[in-house]
């Protein structure tokens, strides 16, 4: 198996254990934080398709999908735009809830597929190139997808957990 082919097999293992734990948990247990320190499910599996997008997009040459697929206005969030999500604080992270758990598979299935194709497309040689200078040491392509992938291999797993704080199993 290639890097790639690796890649793309562990962001199908961690798109599973999001749906895995969605599906047996109604809308409201999805929605709860088990405390202030751990998430919701809903807020890992909102954050983890949100950041694929916004990291995955770009490099793609596509628009986000959160604007351009409508996500924005389905999950109608009551938080601002100029916040990244990782720094949410828990009372902003308490905001990010659904009515209906269809819109987050929508958009984790289409942010995974996203970055599955962008990666099938990618070369061993471009993961190399430097994509980001703003920081330092300079971010190469391969870099910033181990982040992106990194991030939402671990979500998940904490996804599992939150459900089980939640629910009990």
């Amino acid at each position: 198996m290639k890097t790639i082919e690796l890649a793309i097999d562990t962001l199908d293992r961690a798109q599973e254990r999001f749906l895995e734990t969605l599906e047996i948990m109604t809308v409201q247990e999805a929605n709860a934080m088990p405390n202030d320190l751990i998430k919701s499910v809903t807020w890992l599996i909102w954050h983890s398709s949100r950041m694929l997008d916004y990291q995955i997009s770009p490099l793609a040459g596509l628009p986000e999908l959160y604007e351009s697929k409508g996500y924005k206005e389905r999950f109608n969030l009551d938080l601002p735009d100029n916040t990244e999500d990782w720094h949410y604080t828990p009372e902003e992270a308490k905001k990010v809830v659904v009515e209906d758990k269809q819109v987050l598979v929508d958009y984790l299935v289409e942010s995974v597929e996203r970055a599955k194709t962008y990666l099938a497309s990618v070369k061993e040689a471009d993961l190399e190139d430097i994509i980001d200078r703003s920081w330092t040491p300079a971010v190469t392509r391969g870099v910033r997808l181990v982040s992106s992938i990194d991030d939402t291999i671990m979500h998940s797993g904490q996804a599992v957990y939150s459900r089980r704080l939640v629910l009990g199993k």
